[in-house]
């Protein structure tokens, strides 16, 4: 399967990887990646369990089946699609960080925080303050600096939701709105 990039998206990326080459800028994309590679996510799910006891065990068990079956599900579409990342198609846009991996499609970074998150939400609403922005920034820092186009995003985002609403079905517990 190929995915083909749209001018107007290899644009966009472009100009979103070379705001990144401000210095605040990259720093501060480049931590909220490092903290989305699961640091956030298990301290979160840690700290759930402490506060709240077997319900936060629960709650990070929960966090924990939804985001063992989004690993399986990005790995898998990344060796079906084999989309090159942004900065492998065009020599203008540079990676800022060192990428985990060889493809670009989904990105699993925010396929993982947008599942994590709403399990997560679903389970405690007053997080929101906390994940939605967290889990904004990981999406927006994967095209900044240069790993994913934004339609990797997009799409992960879609599939996290799909994923979270099956997980939140069948553990019996609402979708967050």
């Amino acid at each position: 399967m190929s995915i083909r990039l749209t001018r107007s998206e290899a644009e966009f990326c472009l100009a979103c990887n070379r705001w990144g080459h401000r210095a605040r800028v990259r720093s501060f994309f480049a931590g909220v990646s490092r903290l989305g590679d699961g640091v956030f996510w298990y301290a979160l799910m840690a700290a759930i369990v402490l506060f709240d006891g077997y319900a936060g065990l629960a709650a990070s068990a929960h966090m924990a089946a939804t985001g063992a079956v989004a690993l399986l599900m990005y790995r898998g579409l990344k060796r079906w699609t084999r989309r090159p990342r942004p900065f492998a198609s065009d020599r203008r846009i540079r990676p800022l960080v060192r990428p985990l991996d060889e493809f670009s499609f989904p990105s699993g970074h925010t396929l993982h925080a947008v599942a994590f998150s709403l399990v997560a939400l679903s389970h405690y609403p007053q997080l929101a303050p906390l994940l939605i922005p967290f889990t904004a920034s990981v999406g927006a820092s994967r095209v900044v600096l240069g790993l994913h186009y934004p339609s990797d995003v997009l799409a992960a985002t879609g599939i996290a939701s799909a994923l979270a609403a099956l997980s939140l079905w069948v553990g019996g517990m609402p979708f967050p709105l």
